[in-house]
């Protein structure tokens, strides 16, 4: 998943858990007592209720022979009846109790049994308000005719549609049966057909073992087209083709991947472009990113995001962390292998632009942190996981891996790295299981390159130690200097040699404005380059937060187009934010968000109302 920043042991079963156990503080399961093998659904999409229906049949893997209790996750789920399943395929009815719900966590499913069940079926239904599916009206779509559903189960999202053990530490294979209105495609982070009828009827099987953060579902009117051999775009008809070319080089993707650290072990990589209302940037489901609109620049300027979905592959659905507090193993190595896929194909040039811009915009988040924030290896005890994302995980975590690339060499780490995603494939680890490997497998090999205490630094202290590898772009020297002229007064707006700036370039020279830039360096910079109103997203939300601060009110109703109908919440919310510190802005802002409201996700609904004290 792209990064959104919100400022503020025993051994398992090879595929069941962490192999240095440690508690989950975000799940009621326990896993170390039984744990969860195989899943089956069988579930009716009832867009009139906004409902999924039907049952969750687990298969279980009991450790502790004395252990008669299967604890589950569930959040807002109306559970209908539970069954035991016995060795011999008869079901018998179980006792079961459903604690008091829990704000963050949800409620404690606990399953009483007479004997070590290999099996329990739970039929169940979801409901309108579950926190991991948002049910969009025909209206909230780009054509009008159809209603749309999806999910978003990370991080602790998918007990609101399935009771089951959500922690990362479990993995499981599933399978599903699922009934959708005819005319609508419905897909999974599964095997997903191209070719499939639009009948309504589906069935999906994913063999390889994934945790429950990574179950995706969405149903609606949406078409396909192939772009390789084993990838495919999907998305609504009026934006198909225009996906499909913007991603057209994902197969090359996979394949400098596949170069660098070893197969593609997913058989497909899909994309599925959902609505603009989506969240996040991108989600790594396996078989098929779930990725929003925003990224579809025309240039494929802003694919990085894909190279970022491709290589949770690798790490993340591969290497699992076992909990939230171990992040960094996640989206520290996603993004660390996301930068080498894009020198790979697009460049060094590119690749280390995009490094000096995330090391800048993480300084400038560390800054408004809590010293006990910037760990990499964090408390996030009776803390929502979704509130303890920000960058650190993400470029504190490939800042780190940078740093031991530094010492080490390409030569000696990339076989490294290739070779600590082979030994933990399929399995979820925390930092002691890395921090063995490493030593293990690179500190040993070759002693003297880093001191314990460099690591303890890294992973257990704030900030970004001293010592940290510093990304130098020459092309960003150039930005550079022009902002510097322009700033001074030196250089017209209209003179910037701006005319074939990359992305990375703009957010360069974005960034570098003052904090309260002035009506006149605004008004000159978007008569020169119209930059109100573009269509790149990541341009688009640091250039309104600058329009904001300056007051720049030119921009307003392009500022209300844009949050209006855009969920990602890395683009809305820290416009949000900076309208919200004046009265004036924040009066703009509700109004804006009463509008938008009904499109947005439940997730992003929550982040804009903490904003605005609704």
């Amino acid at each position: 998943m792209q990064p959104f920043r919100f400022l503020a042991a025993g051994v398992l079963a090879v595929l069941t858990g962490p192999l240095m156990a440690e508690t989950d503080p975000h799940s009621y399961a326990q896993p170390q007592m039984v744990s969860v093998r195989d899943l089956k659904l069988d579930l009716d999409v009832d867009f009139a209720k906004k409902e999924l229906a039907g049952s969750a049949e687990l298969a279980l893997d009991w450790h502790d022979k004395a252990a008669r209790t299967l604890v589950l996750d569930t959040r807002d789920l109306d559970i209908r009846s539970i069954e035991a399943i016995g060795a011999d395929g008869k079901a018998t009815k179980a006792t079961w109790t459903l604690a008091p719900r829990d704000p963050i966590f949800g409620s404690a499913l606990r399953i009483e049994l007479p004997s070590a069940a290999p099996a329990v079926r739970i039929a169940y239904r979801s409901k309108p308000e579950a926190s991991g599916l948002q049910w969009m009206t025909p209206e909230q779509t780009s054509s009008g005719k159809h209603p749309f559903m999806f999910s978003q189960s990370q991080a602790i999202h998918a007990r609101s549609w399935i009771p089951l053990q959500d922690t990362p530490s479990v993995r499981f294979t599933y399978s599903a049966h699922v009934k959708a209105p005819k005319a609508l495609r419905v897909l999974m982070s599964a095997d997903n057909a191209v070719k499939h009828a639009l009948d309504g009827d589906y069935r999906f099987t994913m063999k390889q073992a994934i945790p429950a953060y990574l179950l995706a579902i969405a149903v609606g009117e949406l078409d396909v087209r192939e772009t390789g051999p084993r990838t495919a775009v999907y998305a609504e008809p009026s934006v198909v083709a225009k996906a499909a070319k913007e991603f057209e080089d994902t197969e090359a993707m996979i394949a400098a991947t596949e170069k660098l650290y070893g197969p593609y072990r997913w058989d497909r990589y899909d994309i599925l472009v959902l609505p603009a209302s989506f969240p996040f940037g991108g989600m790594e489901n396996p078989r098929v990113t779930f990725a929003t609109p925003t990224i579809i620049a025309g240039d494929k300027s802003l694919v990085g995001l894909i190279a970022h979905e491709l290589a949770h592959s690798w790490s993340g659905n591969l290497v699992t962390n076992a909990n939230a507090q171990h992040m960094w193993l996640n989206e520290g190595f996603t993004t660390f292998v996301e930068n080498r896929i894009v020198e790979a194909l697009y460049g060094k040039d590119v690749a280390t632009m995009q490094l000096v811009v995330d090391d800048q915009e993480l300084r400038t988040e560390i800054a408004k942190m809590k010293p006990a924030e910037q760990l990499l290896v964090t408390d996030l005890e009776g803390i929502d996981p979704d509130e303890g994302l920000s960058g650190i995980p993400y470029d504190k975590g490939r800042w780190f891996l940078r740093f031991l690339e530094s010492r080490y060499g390409r030569d000696v780490f990339d076989p490294f790295v290739r070779g600590y995603f082979d030994h933990f494939a399929f399995k979820s680890i925390i930092t002691d299981d890395f921090l063995a490997y490493y030593d293990a497998n690179l500190a040993k090999k070759h002693p003297g390159k880093v001191t314990q205490a460099e690591l303890d630094e890294w992973l257990h202290k704030p900030g970004i130690p001293t010592n940290a590898p510093v990304a130098h772009s020459k092309r960003f020297d150039a930005v550079d200097a022009a902002s510097k002229a322009f700033l001074a007064g030196t250089l017209a707006a209209k003179d910037l040699p701006a005319k074939d700036w990359v992305t990375y370039e703009w957010l360069r020279f974005i960034n570098a404005l003052p904090a309260k830039p002035t009506l006149e360096q605004l008004g000159a910079l978007d008569d020169a380059w119209k930059l109100t109103g573009t269509g790149n997203g990541e341009v688009a939300f640091r250039w309104y937060v600058a329009t904001v601060r300056g007051g720049y009110v030119k921009a307003r109703p392009q500022i209300g187009e844009f949050i209006g109908h855009i969920g990602r919440r890395k683009l809305v919310v820290p416009i949000y934010e900076e309208l919200a510190k004046t009265s004036e802005g924040k009066a703009f802002a509700i109004e804006v968000y009463r509008k938008a409201k009904p499109g947005y996700h439940p997730l992003t609904q929550g982040s804009v109302e903490k904003v605005l004290g609704l």
